[in-house]
């Protein structure tokens, strides 16, 4: 089963209950039950106010955002939810670097806790490059609940393939 893919790191266990989630067709429903909301962030700009916003609460002494936007073109397949870059330019005599934070437009319409989780990721790679423990605390930091919420959008986006494949 190719969804299943989304939970290779995890323990064979853990990925039996998914399995039987999936063929008991009650996967949808616990996902309806946990996110019934849809978070109101649809345009560039709301997205930009949502992560400065978190940015101050949480990253006051991080590096200044130049641009956040949605991407259209994510490879949402190869596990590129979101996207922290920082684009550096020639500027006269001067190299200037600007931080840029990018989400897959497939979460303009999805449960505010997704939106949040994958905020939270790349905000974290501001201050910790890799994902290490450090770069984890930071993020429980954020949203307590981050490990949860994580596995739960693994779950989000194999029943996004699954519904998919129905057509």
């Amino acid at each position: 089963m190719s969804v299943l893919r989304y939970f290779s790191a995890y323990p064979e266990s853990t990925q039996e209950q998914v399995r039987r989630l999936i063929d008991s067709g009650k996967l949808g429903d616990y996902l309806a039950q946990r996110y019934p909301e849809r978070h109101e962030v649809r345009h560039d700009k709301a997205l930009y106010d949502y992560v400065s916003e978190i940015k101050s609460r949480y990253l006051r002494s991080a590096p200044a955002l130049h641009k956040v936007c949605f991407e259209n073109h994510m490879d949402v397949m190869r596990n590129a939810l979101g996207l922290h870059t920082a684009v550096s330019r020639v500027q006269g005599g001067r190299l200037k670097a600007k931080k840029e934070i990018r989400v897959a437009s497939l979460f303009k319409d999805a449960a505010p806790e997704f939106l949040e989780m994958i905020v939270v990721h790349e905000l974290a790679h501001l201050k910790e490059s890799d994902h290490n423990k450090a770069f984890y605390q930071l993020c429980r930091h954020m949203q307590p609940d981050y490990h949860q919420v994580e596995f739960d959008l693994r779950l989000h986006l194999a029943q996004r393939e699954l519904d998919a494949a129905r057509g």
